[in-house]
């Protein structure tokens, strides 16, 4: 199949209109368009969805880096035959993202290494494809930026940061008691976030066992009692799943060659006879 030949005069407008990336795939599409005699509306409309997908992708990427979603946890590198149970009727529920729309909740919840974190991040990078706003911190590590935002007098832009985007993802909440001011930042985001804004929190505790790790008791209640009632309660049993995201070496899937059996006895017994021979 002959490519065909794209003019200097092309390249330098697509350059002007910023898409020049369309010259990657721009010759295929000339030469399929020639081949089945394509109307011209049609070729347009495939080399424009061509760039337009390209420009959804990187927005795309752009966005989960900004977001700190990790690029390995996306949904199509999760392995199917995790040995993990959870109801996949309620995940593709998630999946489709109306929890966002409406401003509900999720709260993942399974105990150490199933894939809580895989799942959320995964759900996260659908989100980015969509056009949604995105943070994914670890929940201690958002309760002690807060705390020396508290300091240099930067909290209130740290608050609104984690108020702000559409989805906010937080993890391995409630592994550890809080202090005062921590359990007053934690109240303030599940309050603040209750109606205008959607979270997953990911946690080896239900929720019930939230209210044991705050240092005010009536607050957590409150804030607790609010997050519960709108969210939607997905649970994980099972094996880990980190065995499966292990690297592995380059080469790691080849059939290894068979380990040399040991010596027997008989065989030790001729060599000591050859040695003594030689000697």
């Amino acid at each position: 199949m002959t490519t065909e030949i794209i003019s200097a005069d092309l390249k330098l407008v697509l350059r002007r209109l910023k898409l020049s990336r369309m010259l990657d795939t721009l010759p295929d599409r000339l030469t399929l368009a020639r081949q089945q005699q394509m109307p011209h509306q049609d070729f347009l409309l495939l080399a424009l969805s061509d760039e337009a997908t390209r420009r959804d992708s990187q927005a795309a990427t752009l966005h989960a880096q900004r977001a700190h979603l990790d690029p390995a946890m996306q949904l199509e590198r999760w392995d199917p035959t995790a040995k993990v149970t959870y109801d996949q009727m309620l995940f593709n529920e998630l999946v489709a993202l109306r929890f966002v729309e409406t401003h509900a909740h999720v709260t993942i919840v399974g105990h150490v290494g199933v894939g809580k974190t895989f799942l959320a991040h995964a759900l996260g990078h659908i989100a980015c494809r969509r056009g949604h706003s995105v943070l994914a911190l670890r929940a201690d590590q958002m309760l002690k930026t807060l705390k020396h935002a508290r300091l240099d007098g930067t909290h209130e832009v740290e608050l609104r940061k984690l108020l702000a985007v559409d989805l906010l993802i937080l993890d391995d909440f409630g592994l550890d008691a809080m202090d005062a001011t921590e359990s007053r930042d934690a109240y303030e985001i599940l309050t603040e976030r209750h109606r205008a804004g959607s979270m997953i929190v990911t946690s080896n505790r239900g929720p019930d066992e939230w209210l044991a790790t705050f240092a005010d008791p009536v607050r957590a209640q409150s804030a607790i009692d609010r997050f519960t009632n709108n969210s939607y309660d997905l649970i994980i049993e099972g094996e880990s799943y980190r065995p499966r995201m292990k690297p592995k070496p380059p080469g790691g899937d080849r059939p290894q060659p068979p380990a040399t059996p040991p010596p027997t006895a008989k065989t030790r017994a001729a060599r000591r006879t050859r040695r003594g021979r030689r000697g």
